[in-house]
């Protein structure tokens, strides 16, 4: 029989674990941005070294799995001398996986940009880099925002496939306590809905912002 006791009884627990969901996703995202501008600006350069490199940085993160990228990068770290914590290694690996993704949102966002505004900025004396950071880069957030906020979202889905590294974050703690109280309909519903939830405030916040944006 469905026990609602069982779910109100351990969905605070649940709930807690939720910050390392939320602090992966958030930190990933974040790292992603910084390295997807990156990542874009080497597809964009007029160096063909930077555009392969940028073309195979792309291709290899998004062919491979995250999953192999998270125990690769778990188990390869401290081989050649590096030893980070498990939830490092995790974020470090969920930004870099994000960061191939962003670099094409931010690659499409800016090709939407009308090329005259970058040849404007520069025949008034403007930095090839204060062009990048000034005009374009804005821009192409604001243009990609949706695409980011939806990527967003699925680091957060993304997130736990971080319990193979050994984070305790919902999906792993739900797994715990369903072996524990062995109930895992009503445990695996509760850390359902609370990943529904913390996806529909992020995209409301993401429809906030856009709105914003566009007044």
């Amino acid at each position: 029989m469905f026990s609602f006791q069982t779910i109100v009884e351990n969905f605070p627990v649940l709930l807690g674990s939720a910050r390392y969901t939320l602090l992966i996703s958030v930190l990933g995202c974040i790292e992603g941005l910084v390295f997807g501008a990156l990542i874009c600006a080497a597809a964009l350069s007029n160096k063909r070294w930077m555009r392969r490199s940028a073309a195979l940085y792309v291709s290899f993160f998004r062919g491979v799995p995250l999953l192999i990228q998270l125990l690769a990068a778990y188990y390869l770290l401290p081989v050649i001398g590096i030893n980070v914590p498990a939830l490092a290694a995790a974020v470090l690996t969920v930004g870099l996986c994000a960061a191939a993704y962003l670099s094409e949102v931010l690659r499409g966002s800016l090709n939407a940009i009308p090329q005259g505004q970058a040849e404007a900025a520069a025949a008034i004396g403007m930095a090839p880099r204060d062009v990048w950071i000034r005009i374009l880069l804005p821009q192409a957030l604001k243009i990609g925002l949706p695409a980011i906020v939806n990527e967003l979202i699925l680091l957060v889905k993304a997130s736990s496939l971080v319990t193979v590294v050994g984070i305790v974050e919902i999906t792993r703690m739900s797994q715990s306590i369903a072996a524990a109280t062995y109930r895992p309909l009503e445990i695996y519903l509760a850390a359902a809905f609370i990943y529904l939830v913390i996806n529909l405030v992020i995209a409301q916040a993401g429809r906030m912002l856009e709105r914003r944006l566009t007044v």
